[in-house]
């Protein structure tokens, strides 16, 4: 029974894994947006959301804890500085992943995984506008523009 075991092994060891997903972090926070398998990245949105939780509480135990994760001090220092505070109100949630189709080799399901903006507390909810925009809307719009 694997009771209390979370964690994808990805058929690699500990620290294989370890270093990879270090590896991912990193790539994930300089570029902000990275392109892996759907396995990967559902795997790095634990590491990178608990990563930039750290950045979020900006004290030097958090820094150093990231440091131990991140494997670039500029990236680090991008973290606390920009990412950290750009998410200061948003609870977490902080990557979307979007699958992308299948690599061409081994046809492995790829996907892009990347930061939200931090704007985007809301953007789960549909849009306060009142009008729905969609092909009936569209339609509707021509035949007011063909009849005035």
């Amino acid at each position: 029974m694997r009771h209390l075991k979370s964690g994808r092994k990805l058929n690699r060891t500990s620290s294989h894994r370890w270093a990879l997903m270090r590896n991912l972090v990193t790539a994930l926070l300089r570029d902000e947006k990275i392109r892996t398998t759907d396995p990967k990245a559902k795997e790095l949105r634990r590491w990178a959301d608990r990563v930039i939780t750290l950045g979020k509480q900006g004290s030097l135990h958090a820094r150093r804890r990231a440091l131990g994760m991140v494997q670039d001090k500029a990236v680090v220092r991008k973290l606390f500085d920009t990412i950290g505070p750009r998410f200061k109100d948003r609870p977490g949630g902080y990557t979307r992943i979007i699958k992308i189709g299948r690599r061409r080799g081994d046809a492995a399901p790829l996907s892009l995984i990347e930061l939200v903006a931090g704007s985007d507390a809301h953007a789960g909810q549909a849009p306060s506008s009142g009008e729905k925009k969609g092909r009936r809307s569209r339609r509707k719009k021509a035949e007011e523009k063909a009849s005035a």
